[in-house]
């Protein structure tokens, strides 16, 4: 720094007024529905908001801390994660204010999938199989009650290999199926010799929610609500620079994507992803509906027993 400026000494309107400081933990290794966080900060729209934010990768600590946990830790402002983790936890033994404050994605572009020469035709042919499972609460009932609807008992085997080689057990066969996204993992796939089955929940009977869901720490949105309206505000932007201008949004993502991953067709998994991301003014609403149907099922199905008030799952507050 020049000896010639001193902060302390500047005039009142020429001081600097230090950037807020953003952690957001991702959900995974960076994919297509990270995107419009990547393109804020590479166009410079958090610096714009006097946000200083940090994108990290799980790869970072090998999953080790899942990113929910991370916001209960106080090591992360935000983070991604499923539905079923906010309820999951305002409802362990010592609850947690896990709140989420937008959906990116509107539309579940997610399913169960199998190798298309398994000869696994439909969810009760999973009866006897392996799979292969990220050991999230409630997912491997939610796939057992799939199978059922399907026809089959939900007698299957599962196994719990690290999170982030789970695709490749899919892959070297083996596990028979696992949950991915169609817009990641399921682009992947289109571009090899190794076609997939998928199965998705509503078509068999299973409201399912949003995923992935920003969340934060309902504890702290009042305190921190003008700096984290502003990362909303800014993240918005993001995805709808993607809407506007794809290819410049792809190119500037690109360098972002792991080596392991650099052979997905961005275009193909932005396009798919597109509309469900809605990057219109209703951007990261929830729908009240889609999440109480959700936790109706949950409950019906006996999956959880502590009571839940669907409302307090979520707020549009800093998305208006």
């Amino acid at each position: 720094m020049s000896p010639l400026i001193n902060e302390g000494h500047l005039p009142l309107s020429l001081k600097i007024t230090p950037m807020k400081k953003i952690t957001l933990a991702l959900d995974w290794t960076p994919n297509i529905n990270h995107i419009g966080f990547f393109i804020a900060q590479e166009k410079g729209f958090y610096k714009d908001a006097d946000l200083d934010v940090s994108i990290v990768d799980p790869i970072q600590d090998d999953y080790k801390v899942t990113p929910a946990k991370k916001v209960e830790l106080g090591t992360a402002d935000f983070a991604l994660c499923p539905t079923e983790s906010i309820i999951s936890y305002r409802t362990k033994n010592r609850p947690f204010n896990l709140t989420g404050v937008a959906a990116i994605l509107k539309k579940d572009l997610s399913a169960i999938v199998v190798k298309g020469d398994s000869g696994i035709d439909s969810p009760k042919d999973l009866d006897g199989k392996r799979y292969s499972s990220y050991q999230a609460r409630y997912e491997d009932e939610i796939v057992r009650q799939m199978i059922i609807n399907d026809g089959g008992t939900g007698t299957f085997d599962i196994g719990y290999p690290e999170k982030l080689g789970i695709w490749e057990t899919i892959l070297d066969g083996s596990y028979d199926a696992t949950w991915i996204f169609m817009n990641w993992e399921g682009v992947e796939a289109q571009g090899t010799d190794q076609p997939l089955h998928f199965f998705k929940l509503e078509d068999y009977d299973i409201p399912y929610s949003y995923s992935p869901v920003l969340v934060a720490n309902g504890d702290l949105l009042k305190d921190h609500h003008e700096s984290y309206k502003k990362f909303i505000e800014a993240t918005h932007k993001g995805y709808y620079h993607c809407k506007d201008y794809p290819q410049e949004s792809i190119a500037l993502f690109q360098k972002h994507v792991p080596s392991t991953d650099a052979h997905i067709n961005l275009d193909e998994a932005l396009q798919l992803s597109l509309p469900s991301f809605s990057p219109g003014d209703d951007w990261g609403i929830f729908d009240p509906a889609v999440i109480e149907n959700f936790v109706d099922w949950i409950y019906s199905k006996n999956l959880e027993s502590k009571p839940v008030k669907p409302t307090d799952l979520y707020t549009n507050d800093l998305l208006r």
